[in-house]
């Protein structure tokens, strides 16, 4: 997992395929997941590491601006992530969905079980979310 590193650190020679990249949100309680890369089976351990890490979180953000790929591996470990924030009472949202994860979302159905946002800062400029699914854009 990587703390450190400007935008798009994951793109540099010699890094990861997929990166995910920590940091505050805006409130108490609250941590955005930056993703980075290709998200699938082989490179799954660090989103689910960051969500451990993090599920005491009051809610997580996961921006997904920097993600070209993502698969049912991937799409699954969101999935369970949302289960086990909303079991503890937090939430997991997502924002900065891009083709073809976006559409990848869309076809599954599972983009109506998130709240979805354009990107970060409307994801964290939303003062109190509701509890429950889907969202807004």
């Amino acid at each position: 997992m990587d703390v450190d590193g400007g935008a798009g650190a994951w793109r540099k020679p010699g890094r990861a395929r997929f990166d995910v990249r920590v940091r505050p949100g805006t409130a108490d309680g609250v941590v955005v997941l930056e993703l980075g890369g290709e998200l699938d089976h082989d490179t799954v351990a660090p989103l689910r590491e960051a969500v451990e890490e993090h599920a005491r979180a009051r809610r997580i953000v996961v921006d997904c601006s920097d993600l070209g790929f993502c698969d049912s591996t991937g799409l699954n470990a969101l999935l369970k992530a949302r289960l086990r924030m909303r079991e503890t009472g937090g939430r997991l949202d997502l924002a900065g969905l891009r083709p073809p994860v976006d559409r990848m979302f869309d076809i599954t159905g599972a983009r109506a079980v998130f709240r979805v946002y354009e990107d970060t800062a409307r994801a964290l400029a939303d003062p109190a979310p509701h509890a429950g699914g889907a969202g807004h854009d």
